[in-house]
């Protein structure tokens, strides 16, 4: 009997289990709970961990049983899960990811936690580093509007790692008629991309504000992003299009983006419990 809560972070929706206990296939259990129709439904499975490094662990696979280096709306719900159930006390903390120790500063109401803003780490722009692949070499980052040709469109990439690969491209019609289904699985699974990548459609709307919808690598259409807005807006940024602070705008909410172009990025945003249950296996 494994308890589990569901919870979200502007719609993009995990399943989050403590698992100090023992080990199990987590990968398996991850397409068993995530699936829609046969399971619980979710964008992914958290698994609270412990670490040698940081004070605690946050393990994070998609729904095809991938395990994903980092998620920024994921790493609010665990820090929900994890103050509110006393396995870390309520004032900040750091957790170990697959992209590094980051600072998590869990934001309170009345001893709920009803957001996060966490330290995201170094926006990484070299091209080795995303991973991509360049034709004529990689050489040194960053690579803004790279021509990628998928089906008949030549699509303008910058590439950005928040510790998982992303490609971003700016539009100039709006992200609601971008056909993303379509587009964004050739993307995530082109050969430029040796472990697959993120795609984000992004929409400038003033220098604090941008439209992103995106491609989940291992998930696909996700209401929210949360490593995908910080490149969204790391890569707008690079551009000259934002000032250091902006509001990005998902199909399922709005997050905040913080970063100089020189520091770390860290991300705002909001998270909520929808149910807590036990899955028998």
């Amino acid at each position: 009997m494994i308890h589990f809560s569901k919870m979200h972070g502007c719609g993009n929706d995990f399943i989050v289990v403590d698992g100090r206990k023992g080990e199990i296939d987590w990968s398996s259990l991850a397409v068993e709970m995530s699936d829609r129709h046969f399971g619980i439904g979710s964008d992914g499975l958290l698994v609270v961990s412990g670490s040698h490094v940081a004070p605690i662990r946050m393990r994070m696979y998609n729904p095809d049983g991938s395990e994903a280096e980092m998620c920024g709306n994921g790493i609010r719900c665990f820090a929900k899960y994890v103050v509110e159930r006393g396995i870390m006390p309520i004032e900040p903390f750091t957790t170990e990811t697959g992209a590094g120790v980051l600072t998590v500063q869990p934001f309170l109401e009345r001893r709920t936690v009803t957001g996060a803003r966490i330290g995201m780490g170094q926006a990484i722009l070299e091209p080795n580093l995303v991973p991509v692949s360049l034709e004529g070499g990689n050489g040194s980052g960053p690579v803004l509007d790279y021509p990628v040709a998928v089906n008949d469109r030549t699509l303008p990439m910058t590439f950005v790692s928040m510790g998982n690969p992303h490609a971003v491209t700016f539009l100039d019609e709006p992200v609601e008629t971008f056909p993303l289904a379509e587009i964004g699985p050739q993307v995530e699974h082109h050969s430029m991309f040796p472990k697959r990548t993120n795609f984000e459609i992004v929409s400038v709307v003033d220098r604090s504000h941008l439209r992103v919808r995106v491609w989940e690598r291992g998930a696909g259409l996700t209401l929210a992003c949360g490593t995908g807005a910080a490149a969204a807006a790391a890569a707008a940024h690079l551009h000259g299009l934002i000032d250091d602070v902006a509001e990005v705008e998902l199909p399922g909410g709005t997050l905040t983006i913080e970063w100089d172009g020189r520091s770390e990025v860290h991300l705002s945003g909001p998270v909520e419990e929808v149910f807590q249950g036990e899955w028998l296996r």
